[in-house]
């Protein structure tokens, strides 16, 4: 059984400020070390689960140098292969191979979210809303839009209490959650400590894979698929100026549309 985690730091438990998931700050370390324990928990959960091959992709984007390289290698759980430095929600060759579930590790809530620890979508500055097909999404919900497109499965969350609400009520109640804290504002929480955390993930990722016959449906959107973004300001629009498939509506509203999800994603969605 192959699986992929996709992993971000904002809904790790202890971490409620910006200033413990940017590269460079003096919290960041600790961060990292909150970070690394929960993915690695994760890890330990889908061995004990089932899973025969195990990719991780460090989805955090802590800035400069450290973006997508927030997880301390010498940390890290055994059995598993990590991907590192490659930019978000891109790295699609596990599913192109035939992957089997897909779990989220440390997410965090859709921008606008009241009780969403710092929540977000995409970039805390430049977006507001994203839809597909009119329906608001999280990060999350455009990681399962992309497996989706390969037939695979979301099955498991861990992040905040929103999150979790979030991602159940956009793939159904079967998907499996760990909420490790509970917001109490965009940057408070009442959170678990991290040796409980981790014994929680590790529990319900095994649960999650060894109950196959419980998996959710993939979350598929149906064709043609429309990827609408309100960006925050007008001059943020610019950057998809001649983009194939990608039109600006509006002073900062942009939309791009595909066949399927990973079409309309992969012509608005790039790094040169």
């Amino acid at each position: 059984m192959r699986v992929m985690i996709w992993c971000d730091m904002e809904g790790v438990a202890g971490i409620e400020v910006w200033e413990q998931v940017m590269g460079g700050s003096p919290l960041y370390e600790e961060g990292r070390r909150l970070f690394t324990g929960e993915v690695s928990a994760a890890v330990r959960g889908a061995k004990a689960g089932g899973a025969t091959e195990i990719i991780v992709v460090d989805c955090h984007g802590a800035g400069g140098g450290w973006s997508f390289k927030s997880l301390i290698p010498e940390r890290l759980e055994s059995g598993a292969e990590y991907v590192f430095g490659y930019p978000w929600a891109r790295y699609i060759e596990p599913l192109e191979a035939g992957c089997d579930a897909a779990l989220f590790v440390g997410a965090h809530a859709m921008a606008g979210t009241a009780d969403g620890v710092l929540c977000h979508t995409v970039s805390s500055e430049a977006w507001y809303n994203a839809t597909i097909n009119g329906t608001l999404v999280g990060e999350s919900g455009i990681l399962a839009a992309i497996c989706g497109c390969w037939d695979v499965p979301g099955i498991f969350v861990a992040g905040d209490e929103a999150t979790c609400r979030e991602v159940q009520a956009l793939l159904g109640q079967q998907v499996v959650a760990a909420s490790v804290k509970k917001g109490l504002g965009r940057f408070a929480a009442r959170t678990l400590n991290h040796a409980d955390a981790c014994a929680l993930i590790e529990q319900r990722v095994a649960e999650a894979l060894g109950n196959r016959a419980e998996w959710p449906a993939p979350w598929k959107p149906g064709p043609p698929v429309t990827f609408q973004v309100e960006l925050a300001t007008p001059d943020r629009a610019n950057a998809f100026i001649g983009r194939t498939g990608v039109e600006i509506v509006g002073s900062r509203t942009v939309v791009s549309r595909g066949d399927n999800f990973w079409q309309a994603w992969d012509q608005f969605w790039y790094r040169t």
